[in-house]
């Protein structure tokens, strides 16, 4: 599933993201959401989240 729709991503869920220095590579970070830091419904590049981690990024794919 992809990660433009707010709706489709809760907090717990397992997801890969893209950091902002990855953008170009588009290197794809694994971990599980804490925080959802868009507030739109839908963002075309990706809603942002903060990983458990600590890592903030974009959702590329949320895993089933």
């Amino acid at each position: 599933m992809k990660g433009t729709k707010r709706a489709d991503i809760q907090i717990g869920a397992r997801v890969k993201v893209v950091q902002k220095q990855d953008q170009r590579s588009g290197k794809l970070t694994d971990g599980i959401v804490s925080k959802i830091l868009t507030n739109s419904a839908v963002h075309p590049h990706g809603i942002k989240v903060m990983l458990e981690s600590g890592i903030v990024g974009r959702v590329k794919e949320v895993s089933e």
